[in-house]
């Protein structure tokens, strides 16, 4: 029997998901059912002077409506939607609960709730409804959240939330700069992004018949977060509700949170007694759902006169949006220890504001504060190559942590310890496989040539903080979870295994990896193994999917759950066959006595015997069924080199992606497959960002461009193929040796593309391009520098 882990399988999941036989939440149909519709502001900021709903509850099909002040007067409420990262002691927190009452704060906040027998009947009814609002001044933009001109919150007399900092010397970072020789500043705007995952949101509450428990089915990534928050909020006991994730087409971050629609479903399902449901439109997505980014950067770089950096000072300007969510406030501050980057860093400064606005709630999405960190110390690197007069590889290799070789449990700017690292075998990899003299050649060819279309190569080396652990340390930085996760290995008496995971996927392939380790492990057949999930009746204990945790804490827990299993096996096959423990070895599924080959049980004979009990040590229980709650002594650290290859035609403004290079190290691999597709995915998102997305609001706070008519989403047309190679540098973090992976092409790949457009441009002295890269803005940039201006 050959290792499993480690070879390429395709997913087990996926054909119920491709025939149409897996269950999303809008799929799952429940007798008696009501739909909810929701009226929702119009205005980014208005008193609401009172609501007319009499024509609305006339409606056919109509059940009731409810407007804000009546659902508060229902007592549904016990405390408003949590924000489980308070990132300092004196952080502004306005009041959230699911509908708004006398004032709204952003588009899209619900005001009044349709109850009907379909959705359309429900949608209808919520065009009947009168609400008399009183326009107030928006606050539509960071800029003007400063100015302080006017308030997002009419009760609060300032738009700053909270004030944040780390600087472990302030003295020597000071000093840094002013015996600097060269000095770089980059300032740099993260755009809003609209997540737009292949299902929309959507939650079915299903109340008991008796006995008040109530089932929430709910497209999330975080079930087990959602039936606490749920509980303490509504007051309904926790050991009343039962949350479960179906098929969940993606999640991105943007269903990590703890919404008023589910909280809105729920608490109507448990007072009336009947199914309440609500599945998300894609217009409603732009203002219901959380959004990304939303960030003013700062960097400033001081380096001597070889380009070794002496100090990196660094300030956000953070958009929160009208209202804390579940982890808002504590997303900018995810990539604060990563503004460095993988170079050596002497002396470190960050600080962050954040603002409110009277915009749509901002929290995380895919990469959640890394991908913004790589990009401002990406884009400054590239900076800083051109001010020292070196080619952006040689300006890394000058700084890589440990001279670029390979290091275990480094300190890094007096912040944090990376687990691993060994950064110059990942860039020569990319660089070889870039066949980059070629590029360059190529490149003063057509400026020599003076053709319309140039060339551009871009590139980053990330490094990104994923595995969200361990718990000590997110107390230490206010979190208010845990970074723990837990699995339990069950032997069955037929032979087969299974296996429960408080980790929850909607995507990642968690039933064919976990299937994967637990094979390697045991020594059983893949396919033996059954892997539940995303119920927390059946998967009671978790912390859910989001930070790349999956693999590095829930996987490693599914493991040492395995080891647990084979050291008790041991301990029944060593009684049975007569002999020592230690006289036993384990190996292909196997217990057999050292000397005596023919001397033996397969670890399934063990399991029977478990189970029957007749013959086992005394004091022990019978079968085997062992779960393991693993809590990782640091973070996961995977890293790469990712290069874009762009080619900008100077007449129109186009960027073309023509190729792209990307060489990560994510520790040792489970499923080489299912890498390359988190690589993959990845990489389209971060790509979108630099020349595609972006939410566009004007000053009254409204989004210009809330559909895919105008937000632009890349298709496969848009992105070429992608090269991709591997190398492997353990973890020391966990015994698996394994890295998260499933962020870190969006880590990387937006400040490639947006290198590789600025080196194509270098020649006009064009040194930054705003995200996204549109050709209107590339043309404009273009014209200004052949203007002089």
């Amino acid at each position: 029997m050959t290792a499993v882990m480690g070879t390429p399988r395709i997913r087990k999941e996926d054909p119920k998901l491709l025939t149409g036989e897996g269950k999303y939440v809008d799929d799952i149909q429940v007798a008696g059912q009501l739909w909810m519709g929701m009226v929702r502001s119009p205005f980014a900021h208005a008193k609401v002077n009172g609501i007319e709903t009499d024509e609305a509850k006339s409606m056919p099909g109509v059940h009731a409506v409810y407007t804000g002040g009546e659902l508060m007067d229902m007592g549904l409420w016990v405390a408003p939607l949590p924000c489980a990262w308070p990132v300092t002691p004196d952080m502004v927190n306005p009041e959230h609960y699911p509908v708004g009452t006398g004032e709204v704060h952003h588009v899209g906040e619900i005001v009044a709730v349709v109850l009907a027998d379909t959705r359309y009947q429900a949608t209808d009814a919520v065009e009947k409804v009168e609400v008399d609002y009183e326009e107030l001044p928006a606050v539509g933009s960071i800029q003007a959240a400063m100015a302080d001109t006017a308030t997002a919150h009419s009760d609060h007399d300032t738009n700053k939330a909270f004030t944040w900092a780390l600087e472990p010397n302030p003295d020597a970072l000071n000093d840094a700069f002013a015996n600097a020789a060269h000095t770089v500043t980059g300032e740099f705007v993260q755009q809003r992004l609209i997540p737009s995952a292949m299902e929309p949101r959507g939650v079915l509450a299903v109340p008991s018949p008796a006995g008040g428990e109530v089932t929430l089915y709910s497209a999330t990534q975080v079930p087990h977060i959602l039936k606490v928050m749920m509980a303490a909020t509504t007051g309904i006991s926790e050991a009343k509700i039962r949350v479960i994730a179906p098929a969940v087409g993606g999640g991105f971050g943007a269903k990590l949170n703890i919404n008023p629609d589910e909280s809105l479903a729920l608490t109507l399902a448990n007072k009336l007694g009947r199914p309440v449901r609500w599945t998300e439109t894609r217009t409603e997505a732009a203002f219901s759902t959380h959004q990304g980014r939303a960030q003013q950067q700062k960097i400033e770089v001081a380096a001597d006169g070889d380009g070794k950096i002496l100090g990196v000072r660094v300030h956000l300007d953070a958009d929160m949006g009208a209202y804390m969510m579940l982890i808002t406030p504590g997303v900018p501050l995810l990539g604060s220890f990563l503004y460095t980057g993988v170079y050596e860093v002497p002396a470190f400064g960050f600080t962050c504001d954040g603002w409110f606005t009277n915009l749509t709630p901002t929290d995380a999405y895919r990469g959640a504060g890394r991908p913004e960190a790589s990009y401002a110390i990406e884009r400054a690197m590239d900076m800083l190559a051109a001010k020292v007069g070196v080619t952006p590889e040689e300006i890394r290799r000058r700084n890589y942590l440990a001279g670029g070789e390979a290091f275990e449990n480094l300190e890094v700017a007096s912040t944090l310890v990376f687990d691993s690292g060994n950064y110059s075998p990942n860039l020569d990899m990319a660089l070889d496989m870039a066949k980059l003299s070629d590029l360059r050649a190529e490149q003063q060819r057509r400026r020599d040539a003076g053709e319309s279309k140039q060339l551009g190569i871009g590139m980053c080396t990330y490094v990104e903080i994923c595995g969200l652990a361990p718990s000590r340390a997110l107390a230490g930085l206010a979190y208010g979870a845990g970074g723990w996760e837990a699995g339990t290995v069950r032997m069955l008496p037929t032979g087969k295994v299974e296996v429960v995971t408080g980790s929850t996927p909607h995507g990642q392939g968690h039933e064919t990896s976990w299937s994967m380790i637990v094979a390697d492990k045991l020594g059983v057949d893949p396919d033996d193994v059954e892997v539940l999930h995303s119920d927390t009746a059946i998967s009671p204990l978790g912390l859910d999917t989001y930070g790349s945790r999956s693999l590095a804490v829930g996987g490693v827990a599914i493991s040492m759950a395995c080891d647990k299993v084979i050291d008790k096996a041991r301990l029944i096959a060593a009684h049975q066959l007569e002999a020592n423990p230690d006289d036993l070895e384990f190996e292909f599924g196997r217990f057999g006595v050292k000397g005596s080959p023919d001397k033996g049980l397969l670890i399934q004979e063990v399991a029977y015997g478990a189970f029957t009990a007749h013959n086992l040590p005394d004091g022990m229980e019978p079968n085997i069924n062992e779960q393991m709650v693993f809590d990782p002594p640091n973070f996961a650290f995977p890293f790469g080199t990712h290069i874009a290859v762009v080619e900008v035609d100077e007449s129109t403004g186009e960027t073309t992606l023509i190729d792209y290079i990307a060489v990560d190290d994510c520790g040792n691999q489970v499923n080489p497959l299912i890498v390359e597709g988190q690589v993959h995915g990845g990489i389209v998102q971060g790509v979108a960002q630099a020349l595609y997305e972006g939410a566009v609001y004007d000053e009254d706070g409204q989004c210009k461009n809330p559909s895919f008519l105008d937000y632009l989403v890349p298709s496969p047309t848009e992105v070429p193929s992608i090269q991709t190679e591997f190398t492997y540098t353990p973890s020391t973090s966990n015994p698996l040796g394994v890295k998260g992976v499933g962020e870190a092409g969006t880590i990387g790949s937006a400040a490639a593309v947006i290198n590789g457009i600025c080196d194509a441009l270098s020649h006009h002295g064009i040194s930054d391009i705003e995200m996204p890269a549109s050709p209107m803005r590339v043309w404009k940039a273009i014209q200004d520098a052949k203007a002089g201006n």
